[in-house]
């Protein structure tokens, strides 16, 4: 995924978890992509939010700004179907 994203991009929660501080439609920078440490169950990336940087799951993002690359939009979309379609690592 790590070669279909480009960073930094602005991106929008449209899915509040409980795993994630992000609220619906708040807006973030995400600046790449997480520690794979943090990877095992779902993709993450990384965002700057406030003052700090954190990871949060791909699957909770889109993209927001019209100027995000075309293939970024594309990945993004692939990874939320594939979420849909019950798929995990």
């Amino acid at each position: 995924m790590d070669d279909r994203l480009a960073f930094p991009f602005e991106a929008e929660c449209c899915q509040e978890l409980t795993v994630s501080p992000l609220k619906m439609k708040e807006r973030v920078v995400v600046t790449g992509m997480a520690d794979q440490d943090y990877c095992e169950a779902t993709m993450q990336v990384q965002i700057k939010w406030l003052d700090r940087t954190l990871a949060v799951p791909l699957v909770q993002l889109e993209a927001s700004s019209d100027d995000v690359d075309e293939e970024t939009v594309e990945a993004i979309g692939d990874w939320h179907y594939w979420v849909e379609q019950g798929y995990h690592f």
